[in-house]
């Protein structure tokens, strides 16, 4: 998987609204209801992570997720990011 430059990343950024890119990965924070939607939530989460063999850095602090997603084996940001930051925003969104 090629790693994207920073305008390809930029340009892809615009139909994900809420990530951002910084230190060379793309990133958002979720805010949930509770611990317990924000832990479920991490659970259907992970297994599309599975699903695309491409596993977040992420962290849960009570009711807010962090989810940093790059492609370590590229150096940076690639498709396979986008791949699963959208299939993360339609799980979410049809969580709510």
């Amino acid at each position: 998987m090629e790693k994207l430059t920073t305008t390809e990343i930029e340009q892809r950024l615009v139909n994900i609204p809420g990530w951002k890119y910084t230190d060379n990965l793309i990133e958002k924070t979720f805010t949930f209801t509770n611990f317990k939607e924000a832990f479920a939530m991490m659970t259907r989460i992970a297994f599309e992570c599975e699903a695309q063999n491409h596993h977040p850095d992420w962290s849960n602090v009570y009711k807010t997720v962090h989810i940093a997603l790059n492609t370590h084996d590229a150096g940076g940001v690639t498709e396979k990011d986008f791949s699963l930051a959208n299939a993360i925003e339609k799980i979410v969104t049809e969580n709510k």
